[in-house]
């Protein structure tokens, strides 16, 4: 990623930090027809983590074109960013499964509260074989 002045970087793990829901746009190869969709999201300081699972067209979309774009919009009043973008290749993780399940709750545990995190539903996606991660280490950061 390129290099960003700390003080901007600051507002951008400001606004990554945020449980917003992002906006996932991939790209079918053969077609062209951008697909953007809205994901859940964690932010590690280095990349973007959604859970996806494998049936879905963003992951079928990446497994034929690994490029995509994520926006993130900060809480109205919140940031004096508009939105951070981030493109690059995504990586698509599934045969480590201990690891799709850790990263995947992290990613519920944003949006859940701990009551809800443990409900039948989030506890069965973190452990379905579909259960995908999608990583992306940006090439190019833009924050407006």
């Amino acid at each position: 990623m390129q290099n960003i002045p700390p003080e901007r970087k600051a507002q951008i793990d400001a606004v990554l930090a945020q449980a917003v829901t992002a906006k996932l746009a991939t790209a079918n190869p053969k077609t062209t027809q951008p697909h953007v969709v809205p994901v859940w999201f964690w932010w590690d300081g280095e990349r973007i983590w959604i859970s996806a699972f494998s049936s879905t067209r963003k992951v079928k979309e990446l497994r034929l074109n690994q490029r995509c774009s994520i926006l993130v919009e900060p809480l109205p009043g919140t940031s004096p960013l508009q939105g951070v973008l981030l493109e690059g290749v995504a990586e698509l993780i599934s045969a480590d499964r201990e690891r799709v399940a850790q990263f995947s709750e992290r990613i519920y545990a944003r949006y859940l509260t701990a009551e809800e995190l443990q409900a039948e539903a989030p506890q069965s996606w973190m452990v379905d074989p579909e259960n995908t991660l999608v990583s992306l280490n940006p090439d190019k950061l833009m924050a407006f």
